[in-house]
């Protein structure tokens, strides 16, 4: 009985994991409930999955899924953040929750992160969550694809307004 649990539960997680962009593995020592369910509020919003299970469970998932870089960090308390939209979200509402919520506290705080294939280490993570969303990258790109357009039609309409304001002050003086 106590087998098919385990198993069901693998099974589980590995559904969870399936198709994720970002897998953060988090240290959760040190935070008590009421922050647990302000943390899992934040993720919620943001669409990431976050959960605790035993680090054998969520071993095996990852195993079965092909994902063994991250054996060696299932020690201890570990939470897991299952991100399956924007690939740094799950970075950016934890930093977001530790300067916010837990005053720079040093806890919780991220082991490693699996996100697009590659492994990030504590630091490159925090990068990652000081990046700009890639909504606000997207328009930085647009917009500096529309400013030359933008500028020549301000040119080209400035020469045509001087000309007309020309125009204009002959057609005044011819008249007076």
């Amino acid at each position: 009985m106590v087998q098919s649990v385990k198993y069901d539960i693998v099974a589980q997680l590995k559904e969870r994991l399936e198709g994720a962009k970002a897998i953060v593995l988090v240290d959760y020592k040190g935070i008590n409930v009421e922050q647990v369910a302000q943390l899992r509020g934040r993720y919620r919003e943001a669409e990431v999955d976050y959960l605790v299970q035993k680090n054998t469970l969520i071993k095996i998932a990852l195993n079965d899924l092909g994902i063994h870089e991250l054996d060696e960090f299932l020690v201890g308390p570990t939470a897991l953040a299952i991100c399956k939209g924007e690939e740094v979200a799950p970075a950016k509402v934890l930093v977001k929750f530790i300067k916010e919520v837990m005053e720079e506290a040093e806890f919780p705080s991220f082991k490693v992160g699996y996100v697009a294939g590659q492994v990030y280490d504590q630091a490159q993570l925090i990068s990652l969550a000081k990046l700009p969303s890639r909504d606000e990258l997207l328009a930085k790109v647009m917009g500096s694809l529309n400013a030359p357009i933008t500028n020549f039609l301000n040119v080209s309409q400035g020469v045509a307004r001087k000309l007309v304001y020309a125009l204009d002050a002959v057609a005044k003086t011819k008249a007076s």
